[in-house]
């Protein structure tokens, strides 16, 4: 079953909850203030906490924790302007990821008066040594529902199911295993851009099993990309079909009805930010610097985890003639409150303007040839499937590695790969080698403007 309700939380937070809910063997406690995605679906991000100090607690046991009501005050103020919802965590250092009878009590006093002074949903969450959360929300008639996922985004990618929870969490499924198609099939994944090296990404992420796939590009299928677009036809180039409706369409003949659906435009309006809000990752093939930082944004907000591609043929000029001088391919893996594709040099304020120059003025900006696969000649039907290929197939291993861990490495070590096809060669970078700047989206969710942005303010009817 697919998850009616979601916690999302970046893997920096989650790692300081824990240092501070683990330090010493007796229960802890901290409030988490969510901001919701987009609907239908509920899906929480956490945009803040609040730590209660060990020393404001009057009692702190293993299995016993009192700390004052002045900390939810606290949390109401910040989360009251924008009705926000409030969860209370404490930790179970013994390990066991049930609440409690005592837990239970807690909370029908407790939550109460949280739902009286705004909102009409909140909740209650317990963490164990391991870091696995889970957590219940409550109606203002005081009845709970669990939240059925509870997803990490850090250096690994980390779910907790609720349905599968019995004292302790069940064992992550195994990398490539009938099990990780099983847990899949209960996730929903976005791919932005359906072209070369997208619709090879949007293959493997269908063939893969993930239960549904949101599939974003604005452009419609032509002959000249035939040889690299997957599962086009010369039918589909004649009718000019849109990219994400073709793809949808060849998903359902294998999948069946409802698990692929197309948005005919860019992501940079706001039905796409809403849909892709909703997902559980983001895939980003696109070929734009407009284009990716909308997905860094979103991703920041919605506290996605982003997986990003793009492959190059640079070309020098040997003794008059046009030679290559690598063929090459980049994957960086972002993760919610570590360093942006913004941070790592992806896209820059420039690279934007001059993009941006581009479209709206071609004569002020003659490079049209920097937009193409081979940077120097102009080819209008490139022969890249097989650079497209491999480099699709190195960001889904990315993904695979993340979720299902298999790697000898830490995943940290690799935030960026590079490969070279020319030198034979592949480099990995670390979180650690990128500075982090500021972050003013992180967690936002759906607040207006979406992303913080003006022109995707929701225009309510009869306003200007």
């Amino acid at each position: 079953m697919k998850p009616e309700r979601t916690l999302a939380m970046a893997g920096v937070t989650h790692a300081a909850l824990h240092a501070h809910l683990m330090a010493d063997g007796n229960e802890a406690a901290a409030i988490l203030i969510c901001a919701p995605s987009p609907g239908p679906r509920q899906r929480l991000v956490v945009r803040d906490t609040i730590l209660v100090p060990y020393e404001a607690c009057p009692v702190r046991k293993p299995d016993a924790i009192v700390w004052p009501g002045s900390f939810i005050e606290d949390a109401i103020d910040v989360a009251e302007p924008e009705e926000l919802v409030i969860i209370l965590l404490h930790s179970h250092p013994v390990g066991w990821l049930e609440f409690s009878r005592v837990d239970d009590e807690s909370d029908a006093r407790v939550i109460p008066g949280l739902l009286e002074a705004f909102g009409t949903s909140h909740g209650s969450a317990i963490m164990t040594p391991d870091g696995a959360i889970r957590a219940r929300l409550y109606r203002p008639d005081m009845t709970s529902r669990p939240v059925d996922l509870v997803t990490v985004a850090g250096d690994d990618i980390r779910h907790w199911w609720n349905d599968v929870v019995d004292g302790i969490p069940a064992g992550r499924p195994l990398a490539f295993t009938g099990a990780m198609t099983a847990e899949l099939s209960r996730l929903s994944a976005a791919v932005v851009g359906v072209s070369g090296t997208g619709s090879i990404a949007a293959e493997q992420v269908a063939r893969l099993g993930f239960g549904s796939v949101t599939l974003v590009d604005p452009d419609r299928i032509e002959r000249k990309n035939l040889n690299r677009i997957l599962n086009s036809t010369s039918e589909d180039a004649d009718q000019a079909a849109p990219k994400v409706e073709m793809f949808a369409d060849t998903v359902s003949r294998h999948r069946g009805d409802g698990v692929a659906f197309g948005i005919f435009d860019t992501l940079g309006t706001r039905e796409a930010i809403e849909a892709v809000g909703q997902c559980d990752v983001l895939f980003c093939c696109v070929d734009s610097k407009e284009g990716r930082m909308y997905a860094d944004l979103l991703a920041s907000a919605f506290l996605l985890p982003l997986f990003d591609v793009g492959v190059t043929i640079p070309t020098f000029t040997n003794e008059g003639k046009v030679a290559i001088a690598d063929v090459s391919g980049r994957i960086d893996y972002v993760q919610p409150g570590g360093s942006t594709l913004s941070d790592r040099g992806v896209y820059t304020p420039e690279g934007l303007r001059a993009e941006h120059l581009q479209r709206s003025n071609p004569a002020a900006y003659q490079d049209e040839l920097a937009a193409g696969y081979i940077k120097g000649i102009l080819e209008e039907a490139p022969s890249v499937i097989t650079l497209n290929m491999r480099a699709a197939s190195a960001l889904m291993n990315e993904f695979v590695a993340r979720a299902f861990p298999y790697r000898q490495e830490a995943n940290r070590n690799y935030a960026r790969t590079e490969f070279s096809l020319a030198a034979c060669d592949e480099e990995h970078y670390s979180e650690d080698d990128f500075e982090k700047k500021d972050n003013p989206v992180l967690g936002r969710g759906a607040a207006e403007p979406l992303l913080g942005m003006p022109q995707f303010r929701l225009v309510r009817k009869g306003t200007a």
